[in-house]
């Protein structure tokens, strides 16, 4: 089976972000976690690769990134798409810039569009500058990042440090213009000798202005938003056959890693219907005590799943995140909780939880690797940006959602069981 669209992802929640925006516009999509070994067996238009390789050396997030090309060729994949964070979050060498500019010359182009704008979720790209909310990016919590702040919203600035190609822009008054407007532009950027230009888009309808344009286009690279004007081109249309899941079953649970303002509310907000919840100090990990940690966790746990949901969270303020890395370092600090959440992940899913929700891009990533999961199919949408999937097992699966630690309402952890069932 040919496939029309060859995603690859720079985590696995954006991964299914970026998927749960095909699927709404009539796509069938398959997420595997990692480059696959062998060739695809489903019957779909697009298959997101999921990588996570968003904060690793440079080199390694091209190795990986190549391979997912070289992958997604092989399964006859007609265009390209390099999918980042709506907050276009990275550090200052990279790895956007980086990745962009090998997957450009793998693929034999000169040219390519970079535009995190996804409106739904707030994220708006005007005069190149990069908004969240009413705020530009680096006024919106993102310059708290721990791994990855964002201190210049200027994305022509912050994409031009990163590569070595000249970088421009296709400003809102061309995208407001359609399809013959943005090619031109394209075609005098490309004369200037510039190979990557950066898309104003302050609503959806400047995207499905913009997918027209993209038609043809070997490489796009862009956030989620880019999504909803590309399965036009191909001659489909949204459908809810797009997004069916199998049928549900199991105990639920949440795991939350996210330090993020949304993931904060949204773990306040669960605390206060109360159901049970339960913090995990990063302190508490360091010297050797995380194995111990973890089994007090599901021992906590296991009595009150029969009950309904249960919060597991690391989530905390900016201020006790900086002071556990002082102590561990960025890095160390971050990977013992990861550690944690995985292994409780897997605990949970052993006492019976088939429904889970993780909040948090690395902490998907470490849970979703500890369940040894390889394949996600992508079903309805809980709030812009974040579906439910389905897992397969020998065990009957899981229904598994993946949460940007930026996206979703408030009552997220209670609204996504109810979408469910």
């Amino acid at each position: 089976m040919k496939i029309k669209l060859g995603c690859i992802a720079d985590d696995f929640t954006g991964a299914t972000d970026l998927a749960n925006n095909l699927v709404r516009s009539g796509m069938r999509v398959v997420q595997t976690i990692g480059v696959p070994t062998s060739p695809l067996a489903a019957d779909v238009h697009a298959v997101v690769v999921a990588l996570k390789s968003r904060t690793i050396p440079a080199a390694e997030a091209i190795a990986q990134s190549l391979d997912a090309l070289k992958w997604l060729q092989a399964q006859g994949a007609e265009q390209i798409y390099f999918k980042y964070c709506s907050t276009f979050d990275s550090t200052p060498e990279g790895n956007i810039g980086p990745v962009t500019e090998a997957l450009m010359d793998a693929l034999q182009t000169d040219f390519t569009i970079a535009t995190p704008a996804f409106p739904d979720n707030g994220r708006t790209v005007f005069k190149g500058y990069l908004f969240a909310g009413n705020v530009l990016l680096n006024e919106s919590g993102m310059q708290n990042h721990p791994l990855t702040p964002m201190t210049d919203a200027n994305l022509v600035r912050v994409m031009q440090a990163q590569t070595k190609r000249q970088v421009g822009l296709i400003d809102y008054k061309t995208v407001a213009q359609g399809e013959g407007a943005i090619r031109e532009r394209i075609a005098a950027l490309r004369a200037e000798g510039v190979g990557v230009a950066v898309v104003d888009a302050t609503s959806n309808d400047d995207l499905h202005l913009l997918g027209p344009a993209l038609k043809g286009m070997p490489l796009v690279t862009a956030g989620s938003g880019v999504a909803i004007g590309l399965p036009a081109n191909f001659g489909l249309k949204p459908s809810l056959q797009a997004s069916q899941l199998p049928a549900v079953r199991g105990l639920q649970a949440v795991l939350s890693g996210s330090c993020s303002v949304a993931t904060n509310a949204q773990v306040a907000h669960f605390k206060t219907t109360g159901r049970p919840a339960l913090a995990i100090a990063p302190a508490s990990l360091m010297h050797g005590q995380s194995e111990a940690v973890v089994q007090q966790v599901l021992a906590w746990a296991a009595p009150l799943l029969k009950d309904g949901p249960v919060l597991v969270y690391s989530t905390a303020e900016p201020a006790a995140v900086k002071a556990v890395q002082a102590q561990l370092g960025v890095a160390e600090a971050g990977a013992l909780v990861e550690h944690a959440l995985a292994t409780v992940a897997r605990g949970l899913v052993d006492l019976g939880v088939q429904q889970l929700v993780v909040a948090g891009g690395e902490t998907s990533g470490a849970c979703v690797q500890a369940l040894d999961i390889a394949q996600l199919q992508i079903g309805p949408q809980i709030d812009p940006g974040v579906p439910w999937c389905h897992a397969p097992s020998s065990k009957g699966g899981v229904h598994i959602t993946l949460k940007s630690g930026n996206f979703g309402t408030e009552d997220f952890f209670s609204k996504a069981f109810t979408v469910l069932a």
